[in-house]
């Protein structure tokens, strides 16, 4: 696994003045360094591990979003969604993987997943900022893992975007 912090001091526990640094100016969070940490022993159990990229990690409302490079979802998903699940034990969180560097629709189809988008649309505001809108499918009443101020917190602080959220009729 790539990550900003060195391995060395995810296995030992004690930050280099490198990651310390890191950790210092924000570059790094504390929530970071707990998901690499997890992460880490996993990779001997789970070989895809070794090649994903985490970024960092945005936690919001019981939801955890972790950022990875571009590919490396499905490496996660992969052996049936046991390495999120044991994430979500571990962390006692819900976990939403999103891709770092995707584009707008991908990014937020990852964000809501399993919900289907059918419409992405910008509401410019007579204060000059901009509002998405998303129109999901409604399947069921409200998606059973849907915490919309979650998602909504989310999508702001790993893209600035603000959202509108409603469900077809």
């Amino acid at each position: 696994m790539k990550t900003a912090l060195c391995k060395f001091c995810l296995k030992s526990g004690i930050l280099c003045s490198k990651c310390r640094a890191k950790l210092k100016s924000g570059e790094v969070s504390k929530v970071d360094l707990k998901i690499a940490r997890l992460l880490l022993p996993l990779e001997n159990a789970y070989p895809p591990l070794q090649d994903i990229h985490f970024h960092k990690a945005v936690e919001a409302n019981g939801i955890l979003a972790l950022i990875v490079g571009r590919g490396d979802i499905a490496r996660l998903l992969a052996h049936g969604r046991k390495i999120v699940r044991i994430l979500e034990e571990k962390t006692g969180k819900k976990i939403r993987i999103l891709e770092q560097g995707a584009d707008y629709r991908k990014f937020l189809e990852d964000l809501f997943a399993p919900s289907n988008i059918l419409t992405i649309n910008t509401i410019w505001l007579p204060d000059g900022t901009t509002e998405t809108k998303v129109i999901l499918r409604r399947r069921y009443r409200r998606p059973p893992s849907m915490n919309e101020k979650a998602l909504k917190e989310i999508a702001q602080k790993v893209r600035g975007i603000t959202l509108r959220v409603e469900f077809a009729r």
